[in-house]
């Protein structure tokens, strides 16, 4: 299933407004982790999947990658990226990642941020991106942590008071489509166990360089409170990897 919920104008509209919309990279709660994953850019061919407003691509770009190249399936999206972006360096495309093509070893880093969730066949996409980088090329992708995406609730149990009491985790070795609420609508989510994800991209070639599941520091603890609640149950999955080297 390819979903293109973000051309519809009123999801568009409740998305644009969230923080990491407005604000860009800082917003975003695992952006921190996701840049400790990252390899040195500098003269690198970068593809970025999922690009989204294309924050990683321009990121990218100011850590002097070579080139870029951000693909995504909805047109306001890269509509959005086009226009905050003025740099030859960076070409969009659209598109869903299921169905993208390109040469065999065209780049050296393929990242996508909190994408991969929305696309049934995760094996196929790992297989797809290792024959799209060159040896020794580095894939750094994020995604919603299967203890989040195991019940399309994708939220808390209650008391009677309204306390959080605990994250409830359930069906979790049964894989598949999640139907979730995210902004007030229905999105459908793959769900699929860290083993599934980590086993997928072994499968393909990749050697697992680090993994995270986002803990909390201290710094982010006393910078904003809220973080407390992800110290209960991982709400993020960053992987980074590498294609062997021949």
């Amino acid at each position: 299933m390819k979903q293109n919920k973000y051309d519809d104008p009123e999801f568009f509209a409740k998305y644009s407004r969230m923080p990491r919309s407005v604000e860009g990279l800082g917003a975003a709660g695992e952006w921190t982790a996701f840049r400790s994953l990252l390899p040195e850019l500098r003269g690198k061919r970068v593809l970025d999947l999922g690009c989204g407003y294309g924050w990683h691509c321009r990121y990218a770009r100011e850590r002097g990658a070579g080139s870029v190249v951000g693909i995504d399936l909805s047109a306001k999206m890269l509509e959005r990226a086009r226009a905050a972006t003025i740099d030859p360096g960076i070409e969009y495309r659209r598109g869903a990642i299921e169905d993208a093509v390109f040469a065999e070893g065209e780049f050296d880093v393929a990242i996508s941020s909190l994408a991969l969730h929305y696309v049934d066949r995760f094996d196929l996409a790992c297989r797809s991106v290792h024959r799209w980088l060159a040896p020794g090329g580095s894939f750094v992708l994020s995604v919603e942590h299967p203890i989040y995406t195991a019940r399309a609730a994708q939220d808390w149990h209650y008391g009677a008071n309204g306390e959080k009491l605990h994250w409830p985790v359930d069906d979790y070795h049964r894989e598949g489509p999640r139907t979730a609420r995210f902004l007030d609508d229905d999105v459908v989510k793959y769900h699929r166990t860290v083993a599934s994800y980590l086993n997928a991209l072994a499968a393909a070639g990749f050697e697992i360089d680090e993994v995270s599941e986002l803990t909390p520091t201290p710094e982010m603890l006393e910078a904003d409170p809220a973080w407390q609640e992800e110290m209960r149950r991982p709400m993020f999955l960053l992987i980074g990897c590498a294609k062997r080297a021949e």
